[in-house]
């Protein structure tokens, strides 16, 4: 029907709001059946009559919300510049306290006073993690060994050895808010940077330890959180047809940034059809 046909010509990149809880690709999921639903494309098994391509540039973690950029038709082509572009993050951080996912998530596995610790020794520590730094990748990650993620590997309870300390850059780093034992940073980063490892090693750096409660992506690439990320009851043909319009022009005036020389294996936009 014009409906199949409309949604099968989509092509492009636009930006979905992820919400707390599913996985990125769970995410990809949801919004594909709500497209081929709205379409009235029947499924029979696994199998689909026409194929619908659609990806997405980067894994946000299943407790972090915000910006997921998506790709549909021939954009997703186009997911790869995503993973290498800058993203934009706000996290709120606990001191005193580690777990083994570096978020509210895991389990607590080390507990440490933090009445020490001033605004100012945590805006000086900042400084150590600005520009090009060294960062080792979390043991529960998308990151993968012998084709499984090292999240499945650790949740299975198989040893799993941490990957070795790789660069990454960091654009910007500000404390917004200090409020013992919160903390409230926003960072502009750029590919294969980790915010839980970040607060996991600002932990260390100030004698205590310290774990991620709250993570938001407010921007990846050119899409912003507030005006580009539709939230899930706009997730129909015609308001992605419109955001695809306006992302269009949106990604022709984007500056490209540069890539790091060494690129981080196991990080590939997802892409499925």
């Amino acid at each position: 029907g014009r409906a199949a046909d409309r949604l099968f010509s989509l092509s492009g990149l636009f930006a979905v709001r992820k919400p707390k809880g599913p996985t990125s690709a769970a995410v990809l999921n949801l919004l594909k059946e709500r497209l081929l639903a709205e379409a009235g494309v029947q499924t029979n098994g696994n199998k689909r009559n026409r194929v619908l391509k659609i990806g997405h540039g980067g894994t946000l973690d299943s407790a972090a919300t915000g910006v997921l950029v998506v790709g549909i038709g021939k954009g997703t082509k186009m997911l790869g510049t995503m993973l290498a572009g800058s993203k934009k993050y706000t996290a709120i951080g606990v001191l005193g306290k580690a777990t083994d996912t570096l978020d509210a998530t895991g389990k607590v596995t080390e507990e440490k006073p933090y009445d020490q610790v001033t605004k100012g020794d945590l805006e000086n520590v900042l400084q150590k993690f600005t520009g090009d730094i060294m960062q080792v990748p979390p043991l529960y990650s998308a990151l993968k060994k012998d084709g499984e993620r090292l999240s499945t590997l650790m949740k299975r309870g198989e040893a799993v050895e941490a990957k070795p300390a790789r660069p990454v850059r960091v654009y910007s780093l500000s404390l917004k808010q200090f409020q013992p034992p919160l903390f409230t940073l926003d960072v502009e980063c750029g590919g294969g940077f980790y915010v839980r490892s970040l607060v996991n090693d600002i932990g260390k750096e100030l004698s205590t330890c310290a774990t991620v409660q709250e993570l938001t992506r407010t921007k990846q690439g050119p899409f912003t959180l507030e005006e580009h990320a539709l939230q899930e009851d706009k997730w129909t043909i015609d308001e992605i047809a419109r955001s695809l319009e306006h992302c269009t022009a949106l990604l022709l005036g984007e500056p490209a940034r540069k890539k790091l020389k060494t690129e981080h294996p196991g990080e590939t936009a997802v892409i499925c059809e």
